[in-house]
């Protein structure tokens, strides 16, 4: 089969690699429907992440089931399955408590961007759909895989509630699906923090109220002048740097809440400081199987479209310049086609 390695900062590269086979018999072996290239992809390619050796890479699939191993029992060959860039027996305790990429028997995914894709752990992975989907959803179905579950993770761990007023640090693929989250959780209020046009323009299309182009503590000023001087109930921190994790904590309001869903890079939290700001945080890797079934029927059922974070659409031999487009802010978010 094909499939993308990255060698070093900046060198993706489209290459000949072995077929997967099933090494567990609680593997299954799906044919790549559509993938993608996500904004945390981008940390190994900038240098931010180290790349010790040449790896396939990729975490985000939807496809078809080639093959299952014996202990699968819930998808068969032939069907249409979404998945978790975090793979989850779904039966451990951690996955009953809800925390599925958690999960005692957890692998990530990594070798995704290609035309057939291994899935440890399938038995609780994949949720099968009902017959094909039309390929219209196939972007939606790919987006709940990853960003569109994250940024649902975003706005739950945030607490955002019906009347609520949200605060979404984070103009990527995450950030715009969080404002999707916010919006369908009920925030009456939605402040998108973007300074990108076209980004501002789907945040609003997605739900937003209220576009703050200003960063750091201006942008924190900012959203306290829109707040009556108080801060945002609920803030969804979806970058994963210092800036970003200084600012949303700084734009919540005492007794809010800050959902942090970007990988974090370099962000350490004063615990002096979060214990006089009564500011609550949580986050960590979405566990999107928990979400899964719930926004599959909402982009089956048209209330959703998360797809449209997918700005351009490359066949999967152009993976390299998905890469180059996303970390030159040309593209959100690149779909690739085998």
């Amino acid at each position: 089969m094909r499939g993308a390695v990255i060698h070093a900062p900046g060198d993706i590269r489209f290459e000949t690699l072995d077929d997967p086979k099933l090494l567990k018999p609680t593997d299954a072996i799906i044919r790549t429907a559509v993938t993608c290239v996500c904004g945390s992809d981008l940390w190994p390619y900038r240098g931010a992440e180290p790349t010790q050796h040449a790896h396939p890479m990729g975490h985000e699939y939807v496809g078809f089931v080639e093959e299952v191993g014996s202990e699968v029992t819930t998808v068969k060959p032939g069907q249409f399955v979404v998945g978790s860039f975090a793979t989850s027996d779904n039966t451990c305790a951690n996955c009953r408590n809800g925390f599925q990429s958690n999960c005692l028997n957890r692998e990530f995914m990594s070798t995704c961007q290609a035309d057939y894709v291994r899935i440890p752990n399938a038995q609780g992975t994949l949720v099968a759909t009902d017959g094909t989907p039309d390929e219209n959803y196939w972007p939606g179905l790919l987006a709940v895989s990853d960003v569109m579950g994250t940024g649902w993770w975003a706005a739950d761990a945030a607490e955002v509630k019906p009347g609520s007023t949200a605060v979404v640090v984070g103009d990527g693929a995450v950030g715009l699906c969080a404002v999707i989250a916010a919006k369908e959780m009920g925030a009456e209020r939605i402040i998108a923090m973007s300074r990108h046009e076209p980004r501002q323009k789907l945040a609003l299309e997605f739900g937003a109220t209220d576009i703050v182009t200003e960063r750091g503590e201006e942008g924190v000023a900012r959203v306290k002048e829109l707040t009556g001087g108080i801060g945002a109930d609920s803030v969804l921190e979806c970058v994963g740097t210092a800036q970003a994790m200084q600012q949303a904590l700084h734009s919540a309001r005492p007794g809010g809440n800050v959902g942090f869903v970007g990988v974090p890079h370099e962000v350490a939290v004063d615990g002096q400081e979060l214990f006089f700001s009564h500011v609550g945080l949580r986050g960590g890797p979405a566990p999107v199987r928990r979400y899964l079934p719930d926004l599959i029927d909402r982009v089956l059922t048209g209330s959703i479209d998360p797809g449209k974070v997918f700005d351009l659409t490359l066949p999967l031999d152009q993976v390299a310049e998905g890469y180059k487009a996303m970390d030159e802010r040309r593209a959100i978010k690149t779909i690739l086609k085998p």
